[in-house]
């Protein structure tokens, strides 16, 4: 077998093990997906925010400052 062949079987055989390891996977369920999507939005907007409001009095400081 060459060095094609041992490659395509040894890709074949990664793919038979993630296939494996996936079954033993919990996953969650739709509720679950929807509450953790939820928090981490709402995490988003919060960081989002503060970095904002930091970002514009910085701005703002460094403008009265450079003056």
């Amino acid at each position: 077998m060459g060095k094609l062949g041992r490659m395509v079987t040894g890709f074949r055989d990664f793919l038979d093990e993630v296939r494996l390891e996936l079954t033993k996977c919990t996953w969650p369920t739709r509720p679950e997906l929807m509450e953790s999507t939820v928090v981490v939005v709402i995490s988003c907007l919060i960081l989002a925010g503060y970095v904002g409001v930091s970002d514009f009095l910085l701005m703002n400081l460094m403008s009265v400052i450079i003056r």
